[in-house]
């Protein structure tokens, strides 16, 4: 893990069918804070749910620009928790926007 004043990197290999992937995240310190702060969700779980083999993913149109596509993707944590991650991808890194637990339709999306 390493720091940066304004934001962090983590680093993982996943383990996909029959290759690995590298998944980069690439946090904002205020996003850190305000997703343990006001949703209950920590860096490590949110990060998490991207190695859900059942998670899904979905264009977050509302929220994309011509710039910048965003992304909503609801997985199970490591906390046994269905999060709703929105994230963008930044120079191939995921950049989490916010991350919370998964509304009941969201969870009905997810299939839990």
């Amino acid at each position: 893990m390493v720091y940066h004043q304004m934001c962090s990197v983590r680093h993982y290999k996943s383990r996909g069918i029959g290759m690995v992937v590298d998944v980069i995240f690439d946090w904002d310190q205020w996003n850190i804070q305000k997703n343990e702060t006001k949703h209950g969700v920590s860096r490590l779980e949110a990060e998490s749910v991207f190695y859900d083999l059942r998670y899904k993913l979905f264009e977050d149109k509302k929220h994309s620009t011509s710039k910048e596509k965003r992304y909503v993707l609801f997985g199970k944590s490591i906390e046994n928790r269905v999060l709703m991650v929105g994230f963008t991808l930044r120079l191939s890194k995921v950049r989490v926007i916010t991350a919370r637990t998964a509304s009941k339709k969201e969870r009905e999306i997810y299939g839990s």
